[in-house]
């Protein structure tokens, strides 16, 4: 699968009644029933690992592109219209920074370790603590509450995996716990955030920006508020878009329908 294309469902299963293994492409399986395909006696695999490097860059880049607005600024230079550079035009800086990582997997780890750094000050809440060894290597302060993280972060970004659980975790109560200078940072899925709560917090000044790799639906109308607002950067759900990463899924998703087909344990199973 890639792009979550075949769609699977019963009808697709029950026409391939020789099928081993769905081998699909990245982290997330929120579009899949693996329940459906246990009852096929079908296996599922992914590739969580080789993505979580330039995932945790891009959510890297899209901190810096927000707080130093790096969008207007690029369409400032290049405009005809610009005839000089306002002394006031100013970003915010992110060394010494609180940030608040919602989501400390894999992913959410790497960037930890990008925004140590950076010397930014790094919270963080998760299903479960991380140990002391590995929160001491980046100086993570864990919050058992997701409050808390979210009325002391700067920046707050969103590293989890779709679930019933997190689905709109970050909603209209959570925005407007956050600073209103602070910036919401989304490289997991769209719709662990709720879409119209965040425009009407972007359109009010609740917090002061938002950097979205996800949305919901991809691509958005493109009529859909969040286009029109200047604090809001989307980009086309590029997390682990580069050259190397995409060649290495490819690579996994090949390794783990041949150890299906041949009864090896698969690398990469989703139990």
């Amino acid at each position: 699968m890639w792009y979550h294309k075949p769609v699977i469902n019963e009808e697709l299963l029950q026409s391939l009644p020789n099928l081993k293994i769905v081998a699909s492409s990245g982290v997330g399986i929120d579009h899949l029933d693996p329940n459906l395909l246990s009852r096929y006696g079908v296996k599922l695999s992914n590739t969580p690992f080789v993505v979580s490097t330039d995932t945790a860059d891009l959510g890297m880049a899209l901190m810096l592109a927000s707080s130093r607005r790096l969008v207007e600024g690029y369409q400032m230079a290049v405009s005809p219209d610009t005839e000089y550079f306002p002394a006031d035009w100013l970003g915010a800086e992110l060394s010494g920074a609180t940030l608040g990582i919602v989501g400390m997997g894999t992913i959410g780890y790497k960037v930890a370790e990008r925004a140590k750094a950076f010397e930014m000050k790094i919270l963080y809440h998760n299903r479960n603590q991380r140990n002391k060894e590995e929160e001491s290597a980046v100086g993570a302060i864990y919050c058992k509450k997701i409050e808390d993280l979210l009325h002391q972060s700067d920046f707050v970004l969103l590293s989890v995996n779709l679930t019933a659980q997190t689905h709109k975790l970050i909603g209209k109560r959570e925005l407007e716990l956050m600073k209103p200078t602070a910036t919401l940072i989304n490289i997991s899925r769209g719709l662990v955030v709720d879409q119209d709560a965040l425009v009407e917090a972007l359109h009010n000044k609740v917090i002061k920006a938002a950097a979205l790799d996800v949305t919901y639906p991809e691509p958005l109308p493109r009529d859909h508020p969040l286009l029109k607002l200047k604090n809001v950067i989307i980009t086309p759900h590029i997390g682990s878009a580069t050259k190397k990463t995409r060649r290495l899924m490819m690579e996994n998703m090949t390794e783990s329908i041949q150890a299906g087909l041949t009864g090896l344990p698969i690398p990469n199973e989703v139990l």
